[in-house]
């Protein structure tokens, strides 16, 4: 997986910067051409006008003074006009300034020219271009000069008239001279800036694939049951707050692995202990060793055995259909204290035997509530029942139901031991038990309080325990009151049962 995503990760980064740098100097380039191109284009033409002027001034003096064409003219006064287009190159660059007589016929050049291209011949197409609206070419001048040049041609007037015409033309070759450097630039800092950036992504990706590998191998460890592996955390990003979730989760495995153990216990306890009582009091009555006049008795306590083993299974069955999500929730009004009255009442010899000072708040005589009866039954049932178990003998039982904020509070409180601060967050999870030494809780599993957190949760309310250590322990949740509508079906539900009775 690390090479996969390494390389996966590396490629995308490096095609990323490479694309980008591509484009990069292509746009630089181009715009650098461009730029020189225009450039060339303002001096060459500023070139040639220049030197037109001069000439159409100068010869317009001579003109005056001698009369004569303009070869005559050019050819009297060549030094001179080679000496002021020497200036004219100095000032504007690498440029090759020539100037023909009407038909084409080369007269004169910048010193620095090649003197031998004095008396060629512009071919005539180009002499046209010239008189008809100046000319403007990247060429050789149809081979007169060596390479490729910017060329911007005008025409020499004199009386309106066309008496000859100026070139100047400049080298195109360092355009393309300009370009390469520029790429050759833009291809040394594209490497320095990849090298940067590879050794970047490599330290970012080891960052990042770092965790996931122990994650990986932490998962591996998982598969095989062993779950005390844990993966270092460093920093505060979002790679730091997935290896905290997944040790999180680790510790939250662990944690049901140990309780499933300890559930597979405690069942494997309370089946065998009825199972064998049961086995032992069968053979006892089948082989004669009980007499007769005890068969009731032992019959009895076989009863009360099979009574846990179906409790249990029931247990079991509950917790199979709300994971499959097949309970199903009858929905009804009723009255919460009568029913917690009944609980208590039923609890009556326990309560005497553990001389408990017993407590019931009702905040009205009746309060009505809309939930499914028999679930509400079960759990106030267990809550109750593990309040007694739990009371130390002579403490006090409080069951309590108040009205606040348009809910309805069941609140079952008792002194005992209570509940350890560690163990709080625990307590509604599957399998747990607080008495691990089955001290006080011989015959639980540590499933009732996960039942009667999923069926709170399914009825879209809450429940939570409030514990002082070695104190007390009390369990509260909440239930929706009636409204008025769900009243009269319930009344009505009762005169009809009274009719009938």
């Amino acid at each position: 997986m690390f090479k996969s995503v390494f390389a996966k990760y590396m490629t995308a980064f490096m095609l990323i910067i490479i694309v980008s740098f591509t484009i990069l100097a292509a746009i630089i380039s181009s715009m650098m051409l461009n730029y020189s191109k225009e450039m060339k284009r303002e001096v060459v033409f500023s070139a040639s006008q220049t030197v037109r002027q001069y000439l159409e001034s100068q010869y317009t003096d001579y003109y005056k003074q001698n009369g004569g064409t303009f070869s005559e003219f050019v050819n009297s006064t060549r030094s001179k006009i080679q000496g002021s287009m020497s200036i004219f190159v100095r000032y504007t660059g690498n440029l090759i300034l020539i100037a023909a007589d009407s038909d084409g016929n080369i007269l004169v050049t910048d010193p620095v020219a090649d003197n031998e291209i004095i008396g060629k011949v512009i071919p005539g197409t180009i002499v046209r271009d010239v008189y008809a609206d100046g000319y403007y070419q990247q060429s050789n001048l149809s081979g007169i000069l060596n390479g490729q040049f910017v060329i911007q041609g005008v025409e020499v007037k004199h009386n309106g008239e066309d008496v000859g015409m100026v070139f100047a033309c400049s080298d195109a070759s360092s355009e393309s001279g300009l370009v390469q450097v520029m790429i050759k630039t833009i291809i040394m800092v594209s490497l320095w800036v990849l090298l940067a950036a590879l050794i970047a992504a490599y330290f970012i990706s080891e960052r990042i694939i770092g965790p996931l590998k122990d994650m990986g191998r932490a998962a591996k460890s998982f598969a095989s049951g062993k779950f005390d592996v844990r993966v270092p955390v460093s920093g505060q990003d979002e790679v730091s707050e997935l290896a905290v979730a997944f040790n999180n989760m680790a510790s939250s495995l662990s944690r049901l692995e140990e309780m499933r153990r300890t559930f597979i216990g405690n069942v494997s306890h309370d089946l065998r202990t009825p199972m064998m009582t049961i086995h032992g009091f069968i053979d006892g009555i089948l082989d004669g060793a009980i007499p007769p006049e005890k068969h009731a008795y032992y019959l009895n306590f076989i009863r009360g055995e099979t009574e846990r083993l179906s409790e249990l299974i029931n247990t079991l069955l509950d917790i199979s259909r709300i994971q499959a999500g097949e309970r199903k929730f009858n929905m009804s009004a009723f009255d919460v204290c009568e029913m917690a009255r009944l609980i208590i009442i039923s609890f009556e010899q326990q309560l005497d035997e553990k001389k408990l000072n017993v407590e019931f708040e009702c905040e009205s005589e009746k309060m009505l509530v809309y939930a499914d009866r028999d679930a509400i039954y079960q759990i106030l049932y267990n809550i109750c029942h593990n309040a007694v178990k739990f009371s130390r003998e002579g403490g006090v039982y409080r069951v309590k139901i108040i009205s606040r904020e348009k809910k309805i509070y069941v609140s079952v409180y008792n002194e005992g031991q209570g509940i350890a601060p560690d163990e709080l967050p625990y307590v509604f999870d599957r399998f747990y038990k607080s008495d691990k030494s089955r001290g006080l809780d011989k015959s639980g599993v540590g499933l009732g309080l996960y039942i009667a957190k999923t069926i709170i949760d399914a009825h879209g309310e809450e429940i939570w325990v409030n514990s002082v250590y070695g104190e007390s322990c009390e369990f509260v949740f909440t239930l929706t009151p009636a409204n008025e509508s769900q009243k009269k079906k319930l009344s009505k539900g009762t005169k009809q049962e009274q009719q009938t009775t």
